[in-house]
């Protein structure tokens, strides 16, 4: 991931007043805010060059609205924002990747968002393995998805196709 990308990020999910942004409802802002903060900072874009930086980004860690005016990070806030996005029934498994350093804390109180607004999971364990490659040497869980959304669990999917969920209870976690 690009420096910009990594930057852009960083204000869209936990900082936008950084470059003197407020995010609106649904976590949006619009391009030309953004673009205009980024070039006070020092980090002068275009709008081609951020609706490339866009599409190569391999996590799709942002959206364009569909006009194209506004922008949003997909997922991952620390900070409380309501996307708007619809409660869903999730498959019957998803993954959550780690570190091996963390599983003692895991099985003892369950995965939290730790200084995000949800806990995040992947649909395969290939991807959980990715994530959890950030952290020290990976170890993919496997989440009973189907028995905590039986259990009235909420669950959501960002824009990026990452599962949302508040918390995951031990009970519910498994070893890939």
């Amino acid at each position: 991931m690009s420096n910009d990308s990594k930057f852009i990020s960083r204000v869209l999910r936990h900082e936008p007043e950084l470059l003197g942004l407020k995010l609106r409802a649904g976590g949006w802002v619009l391009v030309s805010d953004l673009l205009r903060g980024l070039k006070k900072a020092g980090r002068p874009l275009n709008v081609k060059e951020l609706k490339q930086l866009v599409a190569d980004n391999d996590k799709q860690r942002f959206t364009l609205s569909e006009n194209g005016q506004m922008i949003r990070a997909a997922q991952g806030h620390s900070i409380a924002v309501d996307l708007g996005l619809s409660l869903s029934v999730p498959p019957p498994v998803l993954f959550h990747g780690t570190a091996r350093a963390n599983l003692d804390a895991i099985f003892a109180d369950g995965i939290k968002p730790g200084r995000r607004q949800y806990v995040h999971l992947s649909r395969d364990a290939t991807t959980a393995e990715r994530v959890g490659q950030r952290h020290g040497k990976p170890v993919v869980l496997s989440i009973d998805a189907q028995r905590m959304h039986e259990d009235q669990c909420p669950f959501w999917v960002a824009d990026n196709g990452v599962w949302l969920t508040e918390w995951v209870a031990p009970e519910y976690l498994g070893f890939q």
